[in-house]
């Protein structure tokens, strides 16, 4: 028996890994390669008169650029290489922790069925909103962030081939640790899904999933974002989605909290060596995540009923 959902389990983690890794392998091929390439000073120049307006100098844009083109340990080594205040690095903790690895996420909330415009919106309006509404109300931490021993780590690659092996590397090693957390997780989801298990962890979750206006049934989706992340979470999500009957408008709403509080562990600790207070911003995070995803349940009812009253008064007529 366990043999038998072993079996299944293995082959919905080699079938996450796939879809994930036909996004994750291209897109961190070209962002390594044009690391290398005059475009991503570019973008910096373009973004750099504009942070003023959240409370931050032009070259905190090359943190900000690297998270959300790679991830939060690219961004961070980007914030140690610059003399920052500890007010401007818990500004750019908050802005990264909404908004980070934002093409590969994109694409895994893209395969989910989440609609384009509604996970930018969501991610980039939450950076730059938390980051205007820190630099305006909070009028401390004026004083030089210390790091520590910390220091910020960098390869030098030069040549066409090498540039291009090391991409290739690079995309390999992100599918690879991909595999090794999702493989056995979904071979573990599979076990507890067939032992009925699951409908005690989503009994265990349904008061939350009803405060946040989902069924229960996305609550594995959503414990699983939690502690893992956007992209790890989203080899479940996909599954709930195709089998598990998560309906689209609860993997949205799920999708939307996942994006303002996901892997809130990891995600919260990997700041602490940058010496900012890390409690409100895994506050921020939590209350930002449960405001957000209520208002959005609630407006989304509303507007489904008013358009079953106008279809209603339309079938009188």
């Amino acid at each position: 028996m366990f043999l038998g959902m072993f079996k299944r389990g293995l082959l919905a983690g080699l079938k996450t890994t796939w879809t994930l890794g036909k996004v994750i392998f291209p897109v961190t091929l070209l962002v390594s390669i044009l690391q290398y390439t005059p475009v991503l000073d570019w973008i910096v120049k373009g973004i750099s008169p504009f942070m003023k307006v959240l409370g931050l100098p032009g070259e905190a844009s090359i943190p900000l650029v690297l998270g959300n083109f790679l991830n939060l340990y690219a961004a961070i080594g980007g914030i140690l290489s610059l003399d920052l205040t500890v007010k401007e690095v818990f500004i750019l903790a908050v802005m990264l922790s909404f908004c980070h690895n934002l093409l590969i996420e994109t694409g895994v909330a893209l395969k989910v069925g989440v609609k384009l415009w509604i996970i930018l919106s969501v991610r980039i309006g939450l950076a730059l909103a938390s980051a205007i509404m820190i630099n305006l109300f909070w009028h401390g931490g004026g004083e030089l962030a210390q790091y520590g021993s910390l220091k910020s780590r960098g390869g030098d690659v030069s040549g066409a081939l090498p540039i291009l092996m090391n991409g290739m590397e690079t995309a390999l090693m992100g599918i690879l640790k991909l595999a090794i957390i999702v493989i056995p997780l979904m071979v573990i989801i599979q076990i507890l899904k067939e032992l009925k298990w699951l409908e005690k962890v989503s009994e265990a979750l349904g008061p939350m999933m009803k405060v946040l206006g989902m069924n229960k049934n996305a609550s594995m989706t959503m414990a699983t974002g939690l502690i893992l992340g956007l992209a790890y979470g989203a080899g479940v999500m996909i599954q709930a989605v195709q089998e598990d009957g998560v309906s689209k408008r609860d993997a949205t709403l799920a999708f939307i909290f996942l994006v303002a509080c996901h892997a809130f562990v990891e995600d919260t600790v990997i700041f602490i060596p940058l010496g900012i207070p890390v409690w409100p911003l895994f506050l921020i995070r939590v209350i930002t995540a449960f405001i957000l995803t209520m208002l959005v349940s609630y407006l989304w009812k509303r507007s489904e009923m008013v358009k079953l009253r106008k279809e209603a008064s339309y079938e009188h007529i």
